[in-house]
């Protein structure tokens, strides 16, 4: 592995660089070999499309029983249940990215789950989204590909406690606004069905029940990505919080409530393994797991990110661009 190692002093400003591949590839060949019954959890997960439109329906009936309610139990109700809630559609929307829902030989099937999904969300999302994701998953720290990696100029404004709380609670616009100055792409028709879909189901929910539903449903999205404890994940996937581990696993209880998302290492090594089967990965070899530095408490993660002055946005490994480079083809998610 060839990595610079980073001073305390120095990690705060700049990434850390690795010159080296992304490791989930070369760590899947290492795990295969040895437990290659790993293989029999591949597919998808029957009850996720179960599970995806219990909660949409319970979000839509929790729309019409605030309808009348007071503005700050509006808002009360969007951090605590329906921030909560929107949080896990979006970790499904995740699962539905990998074609975990129906399987990858059924990609509309896919995407119309993707769709359904997304609207309680309230942002058309699930189909941008996958087309960065699959990205991050191929080209993982790469410095121009992988838009999950905060830009320098994060890494420079948000460098204290106060900056990195504000940075937490926008945390919704870093994400969305970041691939459009570091790796934008063409919008495709799916994207604008993503947008009609969702502007016929906003329009709809609002001649029914109003403004307090619309405010509910994209406030609690938007403040279940910032300082909430399910958000901890963000966080906790990639930021290091050593010099050498790049992606770590959380294995708290709040799992129930995000897919099983905490798995990260898991998932990164074996991306077509549905959420629901990846503790059985840890299980059947833990010592490629258990041995790596993890978390227990989303909650902690963000209160260490915040607190800790060694922690920040340049807590992230980056690698050197592989676009342009002579002699290697990337093939970028469209």
């Amino acid at each position: 592995m060839s990595r610079r190692t980073l001073s305390s002093e120095t990690r705060t400003q700049d990434f850390t660089w690795a010159y080296d591949d992304e490791p989930h590839a070369s760590r899947r060949k290492e795990i295969l070999a040895k437990y290659p019954q790993i293989k029999k959890l591949y597919g998808s997960d029957p009850m996720l499309k179960y599970a995806v439109i219990i909660v949409v329906l319970v979000q839509i009936a929790a729309c019409f029983i605030l309808k009348s309610a007071p503005w700050w139990l509006v808002m009360l109700a969007a951090y605590l249940f329906g921030g909560t809630i929107n949080h896990a559609m979006e970790l499904a929307v995740h699962e539905i990215s990998h074609g975990l829902a129906f399987g990858v030989s059924r990609p509309i099937a896919n995407r119309v789950l993707g769709f359904i999904a997304n609207l309680p969300i309230g942002v058309p999302m699930c189909i941008s989204f996958r087309k960065y994701h699959i990205d991050h998953h191929r080209y993982q720290g790469d410095e121009t590909i992988d838009v999950d990696l905060p830009t320098r100029a994060e890494g420079i404004l948000f460098y204290n406690t106060w900056t990195k709380m504000l940075w937490l609670t926008c945390q919704s616009l870093a994400y969305s606004l970041r691939p459009f100055f570091v790796n934008p792409k063409p919008a495709t028709k799916m994207e604008a069905l993503n947008f009609i879909t969702q502007a016929i189901f906003l329009s709809t929910l609002y001649y029914f029940v109003g403004w307090r539903a619309i405010a509910y449903l994209i406030g609690g999205s938007l403040l279940a990505m910032g300082a909430h404890p399910v958000a901890g994940h963000f966080i906790s996937e990639h930021y290091m919080f050593d010099d050498v581990q790049e992606t770590y696993s959380y294995y708290g209880s709040l799992n129930l409530l995000a897919f099983n998302v905490g798995f990260h290492m898991e998932h990164h090594d074996f991306p077509y393994i549905p959420g629901s089967r990846l503790p059985q990965v840890t299980a059947m070899a833990p010592e490629f797991y258990l041995d790596l530095n993890y978390h227990w408490s989303w909650s902690k993660v963000l209160f260490d990110f915040v607190t800790d002055p060694d922690m920040g946005c340049f807590s992230r490994t980056k690698r050197p661009t592989l676009l342009n480079r002579p002699g290697v083809t990337v093939h970028l998610q469209q």
